[in-house]
């Protein structure tokens, strides 16, 4: 019961330090560098505070670093672009990260414990890479919606442009098509 609070609690603090990056601002390409570089050095920082441990508290301190940084490189990236793939990606970092950093505690267990807590760790994952891929299908579904109404609209458009004469009819096709985003 202790095992599945301690992943619990762990994945809940694991989701509150990832949302650094809560809406994506496009960055400038030094900005992108910069942010990088920082991570980089994170990482290391992070890793240097691992050296000093032993035994498994080690290995997990090194997988939290390494989540840590794919994390931010994942939303970094996103931060970057703002596409709704990145976006997938950063919840698909989030998941195996939390998976990976959950499956080396588990490693602190022996017999059924441990089989127990990595079954647990392993199914938060599928979980969350279902989430994940649930989200960027709404994302397209969303696109392909707005496309279809997009579409409906310029149809309309034109055929109002059919009760106009000459110029004044072709004006007001290349003014639908303008607005529509059609060639």
């Amino acid at each position: 019961m202790s095992t599945s609070f301690n992943f619990k609690a762990s994945l809940v603090v694991a989701a509150l330090l990832s949302f650094s990056v809560a809406q994506a601002a496009t960055l400038t390409k030094p900005e992108y560098k910069a942010e990088k570089t920082r991570i980089s050095a994170d990482y290391k920082a992070d890793k240097a505070v691992c050296a000093t441990l032993k035994d498994n508290a080690k290995d997990v301190c090194v997988e939290e670093a390494k989540a840590k940084e794919k994390v931010a490189l994942a939303e970094l990236e996103y931060s970057y672009t703002g596409k709704a793939a990145d976006m997938t990606k950063v919840l698909q970092a989030k998941a195996k990260s939390a998976y990976a950093v959950a499956k080396e505690k588990c490693d602190d267990l022996a017999g059924n414990p441990k089989d127990v807590c990595v079954k647990e760790a392993k199914a938060v994952e599928v979980k969350a890479l279902a989430d994940a891929k649930l989200g960027k299908q709404i994302g397209e579904a969303k696109k392909e919606a707005a496309d279809d109404k997009s579409d409906a609209n310029y149809k309309v458009a034109v055929e109002k442009c059919d009760a106009l004469t000459a110029d004044a009819k072709t004006s007001c096709v290349a003014a639908a098509k303008a607005k529509f985003g059609k060639n």
